[in-house]
């Protein structure tokens, strides 16, 4: 089975205070997909190390199909410590496995059969691993593949170049209503009507003249623009559809942005209007955030909602 909705970039653990749990955007938007039965792969690099074993581990009881390289780094950790207050403080260790992701024929032939991938910006803080990713981008089949940059910006850990050179190689972007700010500072688009960076954001549609300059100066085919308890926008260069953030009791918000962002995925790749993919993620996002964990099974209506469409 080919056509492969892959997740790429870093996999690692989160080490918090009560013990570990299995992090990364790309594993989490991977699975996700997978749950409306689409063939979704991670692809990352793990250490030669009992980390890098749990890891395969978890993820095979997950039935989660993978393509970890072995590489002669540790399997990556984030250290997570607690303030006085309560307030988790996380230091991402460099070095990791996941910032030596090799170029190899493996990953090639993942890539020249992938109808869709979702990376982000950590993975490519090191060179190794941007090269791979951006080799593996420009590999993919031209024509219908859907190139998600999740773009994920954690502490210090991007640059300028990093988002440009993504963004010129992506045709979604998905971003949130912080991150927006940052990101038309760094690209100069600060200064277009609508709004300025240094007010406090009370209306995330302000954002709606930069993100059509994102569209047009990076020929995006959307941005998908979430803003936490307010809503989020899935924009083109036409339209836009909005959905409030559903009201749920919440166990846990781990993953809950993957699973958004691979349902959505799921859903387009089934060939279901924006409109209706954009509901689908937001019912699936707020599910996950009432579940344990960032991979919950899903119930059969949940399934349900893409497959029967297919």
């Amino acid at each position: 089975m080919k056509d492969y909705i892959v997740g790429l970039g870093e996999i690692l653990f989160d080490c918090l205070p009560d013990g570990k749990k299995l992090g990364g955007a790309p594993a989490n938007f991977a699975y996700h997909v997978s749950q409306f039965g689409l063939n979704g792969i991670a692809v990352s690099a793990i250490g030669d190390d009992e980390d890098g074993r749990l890891i395969r581990e978890k993820l095979q009881a997950r039935s989660l199909q993978t393509h970890l390289e072995v590489v002669d780094y540790p399997t990556g950790t984030v250290q997570v410590t607690l303030s006085g207050n309560g307030i988790p403080q996380y230091d991402i260790c460099q070095g990791a496995a996941y910032d030596n992701i090799p170029w190899t024929p493996q990953i090639e032939e993942i890539a020249l059969n992938a109808r869709a991938v979702c990376f982000g910006s950590l993975a490519q803080r090191s060179a190794v691993s941007r090269a791979t990713i951006h080799r593996f981008l420009d590999t993919m089949p031209k024509l219908g593949s859907f190139k998600v940059f999740d773009i994920n910006l954690r502490q210090n850990w991007y640059s300028v170049d990093v988002i440009e050179e993504s963004l010129k190689r992506c045709n979604v972007l998905k971003i949130n209503d912080e991150e927006i700010i940052l990101v038309c500072k760094l690209l100069g688009l600060d200064e277009i009507k609508g709004v300025n960076p240094s007010e406090e954001l009370l209306q995330p549609v302000v954002f709606e003249d930069q993100v059509h300059e994102l569209i047009r100066r990076y020929e995006l085919d959307m941005v998908v623009l979430t803003c936490g308890a307010f809503g989020s926008y899935v924009l083109t260069a036409t339209d836009m559809s909005f959905q409030a953030t559903p009201k749920v009791q919440v166990a846990d918000t781990v993953g809950a942005g993957d699973s958004f962002t691979g349902s959505f995925c799921a859903a387009i790749m089934a060939g279901m209007p924006i409109a209706e993919a954009h509901k689908i993620g937001v019912e699936v996002s707020a599910f996950v955030c009432t579940q344990q964990g960032a991979m919950p099974l899903y119930p059969r209506e949940l399934n349900d909602k893409i497959r029967r469409r297919e």
